[in-house]
């Protein structure tokens, strides 16, 4: 069995398929996710409220990903300063939109990892980019 990394094999799967210019939606418990035969690929990694914490499955991922930019919800500033200050740290770039912008968005994306956080608007969508 693998012992380092990402163990959760349908995470660990969807990783390697991504390529540049894909789009990674890490996303709270309550965020909408599209479904259907078109949507994204979903991997719900939330145990129980809180578990896992979105800046745990957002670090796992950075370190696994090249991310080039992300994007979040415009409310994150003054719904939710503390993952607004863990984003703002993490991409300098980051984008914001309106919360609604960022569910149609979300549609567009290649995956959606669904973590157990129950904060509002603890929620990126990270842009892939390649590793040279």
């Amino acid at each position: 069995m693998k012992k380092t990394g990402i163990l959760n094999r349908h995470l660990a799967g969807a990783l390697a398929r991504l390529g540049h210019t894909d789009r990674v939606v890490v996303c709270d418990a309550g965020l909408p996710v599209p479904e259907g035969p078109h949507g994204p690929h979903v991997v719900d990694l939330a145990f129980r409220a809180g578990v896992p914490r979105f800046s745990e499955v957002l670090d796992g991922l950075l370190g696994e990903l090249e991310i080039e930019g992300a994007t979040a919800a415009a409310e994150v500033k003054d719904r939710n300063p503390e993952t607004s200050t863990l984003l703002e740290g993490l991409f300098p770039g980051l984008v914001l939109v309106p919360h609604e912008e960022l569910k149609t968005l979300t549609r567009e994306a290649r995956l959606v990892v669904r973590t157990g956080e129950v904060r509002p608007y603890a929620n990126v969508i990270l842009h892939c980019g390649v590793p040279f």
